[in-house]
């Protein structure tokens, strides 16, 4: 005889290897669209972005190095899609970095760093396009620039 509801009856107990093993509930798997993008994809999209923008590639250039559309590497800018280890590899060929460099700078606390509004300096194409401007510049001429920023800074009273 068939219990009327079946989600009252219990699993059989295991038998084999699991015997004697606690039974843990089922954990819930991680999706993007429900649960938002996780910290770490979203921190190796910004990443990839940087070094992106800093070598002057669009979305779309860095696509066809990789055979990829730039909507593929937009969803990675943006955490929506996980990097695979393989394309994280031949993303860094592409861009001449080290696999490390898209972990670098990784904050402990991923949770509170990456949860603001998005509004650090190096997020921000005003930034990007100065940053490439400056490693530009001969190397008197930035030091300069260095120079006069830093003074700038101090008369601001930022340092």
């Amino acid at each position: 005889m068939k219990p009327e509801n079946d989600s009252l009856v219990e699993p059989p107990f295991p038998s084999g290897p699991e015997a004697g093993r606690p039974v843990s509930p089922r954990r819930r798997n991680r999706s993007a669209m429900r649960d938002g993008p996780d910290a770490v994809d979203i921190h190796v999209g910004t990443r990839i972005r940087l070094r992106r923008t800093l070598l002057g590639l669009s979305q779309s250039e860095l696509g066809k190095a990789l055979g990829l559309t730039f909507q593929q590497i937009q969803k990675y800018e943006r955490g929506a899609n996980r990097v695979a280890a393989s394309t994280l590899y031949r993303v860094a060929d592409a861009l001449d970095v080290p696999v490390s460099f898209f972990f670098d700078d990784l904050p402990d606390d991923l949770s509170h760093a990456l949860s603001g509004n998005g509004d650090d300096a190096l997020s921000r194409r005003e930034s990007l396009e100065l940053l490439r401007g400056y490693y530009t510049l001969p190397d008197s001429i930035r030091k300069q620039v260095y120079d006069l920023v830093k003074s700038l800074r101090q008369i601001n009273g930022e340092g």
